[in-house]
């Protein structure tokens, strides 16, 4: 099998960069209701790049697109359906909408070793933050080509989805 990741270390940021341990704000469902300067708590999560690896490196991003990745464990646990047969396997094959998995790092064959991507959330983090946090981790993983290209294809299918109000009959 092919190896989906390479290990990386240094601050250079690119699209499908697996960043654990990232700082991000947590909102409180009252935020903005008072009117006044709040207080935003943070928590720690492991997180992927999804800016385009260009807009990185020609440092045009002040802030950087990340979404989380987790274990399916992980996952299974905040989302129990995920443990019903053929839930994962639809993951896998891209039936699932807002959902991309990746192969483990470390054991690429065992598919219940896999990573998930939600999409469905996005963070912006400021880039200098990131540099800064890529430098303290030390060694990380980095999706290497063709599956980055895979991943970022699958990131915009997902976002330039669009509804319409009607649509041609089907035929009968």
């Amino acid at each position: 099998m092919t190896p989906f990741w390479i290990r990386h270390r240094g601050a250079d940021l690119m699209q499908g960069d697996f960043l654990p341990g990232c700082l991000v704000p947590l909102f409180d469902p009252e935020f903005g209701l008072r009117g006044e300067a709040e207080t935003v708590s943070l928590n720690r999560g492991d997180l992927i790049v999804v800016t385009q690896s260009c807009d990185l490196a020609n440092q045009k991003a002040v802030f950087v697109a990340l979404c989380p990745i987790s274990t399916l464990a992980a996952f299974e646990a905040v989302n129990p359906k995920f443990k019903q047969k053929g839930a994962w396997e639809d993951v896998r094959r891209g039936r699932r909408e807002g959902l991309h998995m990746l192969a483990s790092p470390d054991d690429p064959g065992n598919n219940r070793e896999a990573l998930v991507v939600d999409f469905r959330q996005i963070y912006s983090l400021p880039f200098a933050y990131l540099t800064r946090h890529s430098e303290q981790i030390g060694d990380r993983w980095r999706l290497q080509s063709p599956f980055v290209e895979h991943f970022s294809q699958a990131f915009a299918r997902f976002f330039m989805r669009v509804g319409l109000p009607s649509a041609i009959p089907p035929f009968k």
